[in-house]
């Protein structure tokens, strides 16, 4: 007598590391669910999950590239503020939050610019410096917070946001559901296909997987890397317009620990730190890990202390499954 055997297609699914983290998400909800009843998961935890997860998904989805590339961005944090205070002083002399639609427009644009062109740097001495990037990132980490601080003063200004800005994206909703989440499905869905149905995609993998064998396959590593990074620096300049849009603010020094928050969501979702495997799926499933586990801790009355001493945890942890599935990997 034979046991029972699962279906192919669902032993092909729980071979999937996203399988498990979305195993672990579920487990997390109905804890807190049951720890703290009618009180979680109630219809404005779920928007307000969604909505604190958007930009950290956008962030994610950049982060996700650049890990595969067996790459890693510190400075993500910064570059979000740097970003912000850019945009948010053009605006301060461009009406402040009197300012119409022009200046909102010229604001993003100098979000993304200024974004995109600290990742493409970054990229560049990454690539052609021959500098490991975790030393580049963690210089640029401090570089770009030190200039947001000198051009405010290390002060948040006021007026960084207009209101244009705030009733529309940061406010508004669509059929019920804000503009935020929507702006972030979007950026999912578009770098997701990117990623896995394009040359782009194909080269960012083979990079992290062996990068002396893509170099002999003709792919140009050095310039792929640049890119690689400057979509991490136009995502963080994205978060930027997405956090002024929400908060009105700049918030200098409220992006302390976007990195850690970030990376544990990208490892949570089964992108490998040492390169060449990962998916912008399993980032939004590792994504919504920290959020709930952030949101339950405060239901349930954690202080807010305890939710990075947590955060951390999670991430040492989904470090060391990584480990276990690269030494399982090289076994088999």
């Amino acid at each position: 007598m034979t046991g029972y055997q699962l279906p192919e297609w669902a032993r092909r699914a729980l071979r999937r590391n996203e399988a498990w983290t979305f195993a672990i998400l579920v487990v997390l909800v109905a804890y807190f669910s049951i720890s703290a009843p009618g009180k979680f998961f109630t219809v404005y935890d779920i928007t307000q999950i969604a909505v604190n997860a958007a930009i950290y998904l956008v962030l994610g989805v950049g982060m996700t590239y650049v890990i595969i590339t067996a790459g890693i961005d510190l400075s993500i944090g910064s570059v979000l503020v740097l970003s912000a205070v850019a945009a948010g002083e053009y605006t301060i002399h461009h009406g402040a939050a009197g300012a119409g639609w022009d200046t909102v427009a010229v604001s993003i644009v100098i979000a993304l610019a200024v974004g995109a062109a600290w990742g493409a740097l970054q990229g560049a001495l990454v690539a052609t410096g021959k500098i490991p990037a975790l030393i580049v990132t963690l210089g640029g980490l401090g570089a770009a917070l030190g200039l947001a601080e000198i051009a405010t003063g290390g002060q948040d200004p006021s007026g960084a946001a207009a209101a244009h800005l705030q009733n529309s994206l940061g406010y508004g909703k669509v059929l019920g559901i804000p503009w935020l989440v929507v702006l972030a499905a979007v950026v999912t869905v578009v770098f997701g296909l990117l990623l896995g149905g394009t040359r782009f995609g194909v080269h960012t993998f083979a990079i992290g997987s062996n990068p002396a064998a893509a170099r002999r396959a003709g792919i140009p590593v050095g310039r792929h890397l640049v890119k690689v990074y400057a979509l991490m620096g136009l995502l963080a300049g994205l978060g930027a317009v997405m956090w002024l849009a929400s908060y009105g603010t700049t918030s200098i020094a409220g992006h302390s620990t976007d990195n850690l928050k970030v990376i544990t969501a990208v490892v949570l979702g089964g992108t490998s730190l040492f390169g060449g495997r990962g998916s912008v799926l399993g980032t939004v499933i590792g994504v919504f890990i920290p959020a709930v586990l952030t949101t339950g801790l405060i239901v349930v009355g954690v202080q807010q202390y305890w939710q990075d001493v947590a955060v951390g945890a999670v991430l040492v942890g989904a470090v060391y499954l990584d480990q276990m599935r690269k030494q399982t990997r090289e076994r088999i």
